[in-house]
């Protein structure tokens, strides 16, 4: 009864939101309901899923519910969510997502996404936000805002608060939502903030009280040689994001949740600064002491995307960023995105989770990061749309590899309707590492890959 209730509530939406007589014609393209008579002030429900189809090529010693496995073949959900929002009055802003990610046939499974026994496949879905907001000031496009709440709003770069629904590539770089699934929740803390465009600068500052690293549904890595979050000494976490914008100013409507394309709607180019630092973030042995890391994160980056011939709906979009990741000493981290795989029978020492798709994503060191795309005009499709290639790389120098860690993706998406309706095939070529006998360091052994077919639809 209530979902039915729930179903009649939302489809009914559209209805809710018209102003004007109800004989005129409804325009409305999303799901807002109106709190006044100009709609200025409203409440909005979206809607967005990403399907994956995967074939990958697994790395070596990988095992799929105790059976080897040298390739996989997987369909999962990669982001399931729902975003309520709304202005509430003039200065008070609400925002709100539930959702899921990463959801395939392993998400239950004993010690790889929960622990305990018996599992739980329908314990998925969660807050990924809940944050209130209150505008100090508004002039034009100027304005200040004070938040708080579990939020993405932060520091270090554009995509470690990315809108996924419109992300230029099969996905965003993960390397730099920096602290994810480990003092966060999914990349969100609790935090206050303030955020604001004042002229062509845009700014987001915040307080962060990260999560202790015990809670994040897996065994704390054992205390050892090589920098691993701490479990005790816990401190606050301070964030900053800094961005000037030499043309278009971009969309501000939500925290956090920045634009990957516009598709050419806008003419944007970017320079930003970004910086996470938290005091006793990690901690590692030496000898018999235990040594407290400072974790102290910094980017500067240039972002471009804007049309090249607004007749045709041409356009071009890319990003180049430096990124420095001082974790302390050794700190090595692998993860693979909706991993397909449960285990390995050849695991690495000082890392886990090294099996199926997982490549060194986070470490000690530093990254560069690049991507690029190009939209080809509106109606190269007819009505089916249009289509717009892209490729991107993360190259990676980190304190326990003894090679750079290189990473390719190169694909193409398929515009049925813009990033409502998108269809994307994308190649990943990633490294693959070995233990050393020598040093405690890991050493290139080769490449594996993985094709993967992307659905996501939204509204």
């Amino acid at each position: 009864m209530k979902h039915t209730l729930w179903i009649l509530i939302l489809l009914t939406f559209p209805a809710f939101s018209q102003t004007k007589k109800s004989e005129e014609p409804n325009t409305r393209t999303d799901l807002r309901y109106a709190l006044n008579e100009s709609g200025s002030h409203y409440f909005k429900v979206t809607f967005l899923n990403q399907t994956w189809l995967r074939l990958n090529n697994n790395n070596p010693g990988t095992t799929v519910l105790s059976d080897a496995a040298a390739q996989t073949f997987d369909i999962g959900l990669r982001r399931t969510r729902i975003q309520m929002f709304g202005q509430i009055t003039d200065r008070v802003f609400l925002y709100t997502q539930f959702g899921m990610n990463n959801f395939n046939k392993n998400n239950a499974f004993p010690g790889y996404s929960t622990t305990g026994t018996p599992s739980n496949r329908k314990v998925a879905a969660f807050f990924h936000d809940a944050v209130g907001e209150y505008e100090v000031q508004r002039q034009g496009t100027n304005f200040i805002r004070l938040g708080g709440g579990l939020t993405i709003v932060g520091g270090l770069s554009r995509f470690s608060q990315p809108g996924i629904g419109t992300i230029l590539t099969m996905d965003v770089p993960v390397f730099a939502q920096a602290t994810v699934d480990q003092t966060d929740q999914f990349a969100r803390k609790l935090s206050v903030y303030s955020r604001g465009q004042i002229g062509k600068f845009n700014y987001r500052i915040d307080i962060s009280d990260p999560f202790p690293i015990e809670t994040n549904g897996a065994t704390p890595p054992a205390l050892g040689s090589n920098a691993v979050f701490a479990q005790r000494n816990h401190k606050k976490q301070f964030q900053g994001l800094f961005i000037y914008n030499f043309f278009d100013i971009e969309d501000n409507t939500t925290p956090g949740y920045m634009t990957g394309t516009y598709l050419g709607k806008r003419k944007v180019l970017n320079l930003e600064a970004g910086i996470i630092s938290q005091k006793n973030a990690t901690w590692h042995k030496n000898g018999q002491d235990t040594v407290y890391n400072h974790m102290n994160l910094w980017s500067v980056a240039a972002y471009l995307d804007m049309p090249l011939n607004k007749e045709k709906g041409t356009a071009i979009s890319s990003y180049a960023g430096y990124f420095s990741t001082d974790y302390g000493r050794g700190y090595l981290r692998y993860n693979g995105l909706m991993n397909p795989a449960t285990g390995t029978t050849q695991p690495l020492p000082g890392v886990g989770g090294t099996q199926g798709n997982a490549y060194p994503m986070f470490g000690n060191g530093l990254v560069i990061y690049a991507q690029v795309g190009y939209k080809f005009s509106d109606n190269l499709l007819g009505s089916q749309g249009t289509i717009q290639p892209f490729a991107s790389g993360q190259f990676a120098n980190y304190d326990r590899l003894n090679s750079t860690m290189n990473l390719y993706n190169v694909g193409l998406n398929w515009l049925i309707k813009g990033h409502t309706a998108k269809l994307s095939l994308n190649y990943e070529n990633r490294p693959i590492f070995e233990a050393n006998s020598t040093s405690t360091n890991l050493t290139s052994s080769g490449r594996r890959g993985a094709w993967i077919l992307q659905y996501q639809i939204s509204i």
